[in-house]
């Protein structure tokens, strides 16, 4: 491996005989996936075998996006945002202005924005007064074009645009993800001459982060989108086994949520992916492991003494970056076992200590270690978790690609919009 990426089950109290209950499990899941028969597999081969062409045409696509203008929205709920956000975090959140040299002198980096993730008129309301002022592209994000918080944000934000440059060019200011031939979007996309990508047939939303669902945005905002792809490619396929089989058989041993602890605010957006992406995956025909997150050191100070000798339904996996971006000293006149110290060393010792706690209070934990948190290392997680859910929702026996329960709170909001 390029980075260094450690997974470290010592202290998941399954044993290896465990494990290996699981094996032809694994095999035939491996199988499916390989066999491109699945529906929505298509994930699967995605880093191995990316169309160099679409890749070009996406970098040249948010080189001009990124001339024409200040502020770049992005629409979409769940997996069509979730992964582009997570990742602008992870790398360090904003990419400010004077870093754009990469580009060449002539091209700045927009500040990004998200719309569409709530239904929040507040929000969108803000987002309208922070934007009026500067130049905006929009990149709607979305399979059908009918789900209700994308739809409505693009309308808002579309007629923005139409207000402010006319409907032509902001024809030429809207970028839409969308399905390849069908949909309301794909049919306005014709009509209007939108600039254009499709989410492949078999990719579902949780699973498109390396698709241009997240490719586009992460190219705009100036993400090596080849490292990224390159990280997802890097994999230890027998870590991913044995993590899919560990929470099997954690499952069998009472333990009903998964929580993934982390010690920098940069994966917070991670961890909201990876809750929708466990969530939806697995959470069906009565199965499945509640995914939950906590932030640490923070959340220790609210949720600490659960952890400790709460109900014993849990089991953590830790996320760690072991080299940060940045670090700061503590001074000396903070005193006692803190002066003089670098925070994150400080970080580290909560770390160790809250792992020394879990163990006394027998809570079963896996720790994941990444060097850096670059778009490398990015990739590397994404395809990490995404093909070990997989593995995982086999081996629980449900389908991992479907959502029924989704469509079903869709359909009574409908239903209740309709007599509004």
């Amino acid at each position: 491996m390029k980075h260094d990426f450690h997974v470290d089950f010592s202290l998941a109290d399954v044993s290896p005989e465990e494990i290996g209950l699981y094996r032809s499990g694994l095999r035939e899941g491996r199988a499916k996936l390989a066999s491109q028969g699945e529906a929505y597999g298509g994930w699967y081969s995605i880093p191995f075998r990316y169309d160099g062409k679409e890749l070009r045409r996406i970098k040249d696509t948010a080189a001009r996006i990124r001339r024409q203008c200040e502020v770049f929205i992005v629409i979409g709920i769940g997996g069509s945002y979730l992964g582009a956000r997570a990742c602008l975090q992870f790398l360090g959140e904003s990419f400010p202005r004077e870093k754009a040299e990469s580009f060449g002198a002539e091209e700045l980096v927009p500040e990004i924005y998200f719309a569409g993730q709530n239904l929040s008129g507040s929000y969108h309301a803000d987002l309208l007064d922070l934007i009026r002022e500067k130049e905006v592209c929009l990149c709607i994000i979305s399979k059908s074009g009918t789900t209700a918080e994308s739809a409505a944000a693009f309308a808002l934000l579309k007629e923005a645009l139409h207000r402010k440059y006319g409907k032509e060019e902001a024809a030429r200011r809207i970028y839409a993800v969308t399905d390849r031939r069908k949909g309301s979007l794909r049919e306005e996309v014709i009509a209007e001459g939108y600039e254009s990508f499709a989410v492949p047939d078999d990719v579902g939303g949780r699973y498109s982060v390396l698709t241009p669902v997240g490719l586009l945005p992460l190219a705009v905002a100036g993400v090596d989108v080849d490292e990224l792809l390159a990280g997802a490619a890097d994999q230890n396929l027998q870590a991913q086994d044995t993590y899919a089989a560990i929470r099997n058989a954690l499952w069998k041993k009472g333990k009903r949520i998964e929580i993934f602890e982390s010690y920098e605010p940069s994966f917070f957006y991670f961890c909201e992916w990876l809750k929708q992406l466990f969530g939806e995956s697995e959470g069906k025909e009565g199965r499945g492991i509640f995914p939950a997150s906590l932030q640490f050191s923070t959340d220790l100070h609210s949720m600490g003494q659960f952890l400790q000798e709460g109900t014993p339904i849990f089991f953590t996996t830790i996320l760690n970056i072991r080299e940060p971006r940045r670090d700061a000293v503590i001074p000396e006149s903070a005193g006692g076992v803190l002066g003089g110290k670098s925070m994150n060393d400080v970080n580290r010792a909560a770390l160790e200590g809250v792992m020394k706690a879990h163990r006394k209070a027998e809570i079963p934990m896996v720790r994941i270690d990444i060097t850096r948190g670059d778009a490398y290392a990015f990739g590397q997680l994404v395809y990490f978790f995404e093909t070990a859910c997989a593995l995982s929702g086999y081996l629980s026996g449900v389908d991992p690609f479907d959502q029924p329960g989704v469509e079903s709170y869709k359909a009574e909001m409908r239903k209740v919009l309709q007599t509004m």
